[in-house]
């Protein structure tokens, strides 16, 4: 919620298994930080527009009932190998 603009919110790890949360802009990765990327988040304007017009609130809200947990714990179980 806090990223101003347009971007990416990541939850990203790196190679001892932290985690961490990267709001990103415009096509920024967590790849270019050295950060394997877990679950992330399109927060463009484009991406709730028509279904939340200006509700981000309600679209990061309704992203976690779409959200695949089995296939982040995957991803994290990757990234920290």
């Amino acid at each position: 919620m806090k990223l101003f603009g347009s971007g990416w919110a990541w939850l990203a790890a790196d190679k001892p298994g932290k985690l961490e949360i990267m709001p990103l802009g415009n096509a920024d990765t967590p790849l270019k930080h050295a950060k394997e990327p877990v679950l992330t988040i399109d927060v463009w304007e484009h991406a709730y527009y028509i279904d939340f017009r200006n509700e981000r609130p309600k679209y990061v809200e309704a992203f976690w009932k779409a959200a695949n947990g089995e296939f982040a714990g995957k991803c994290y179980a990757a990234a920290a190998k």
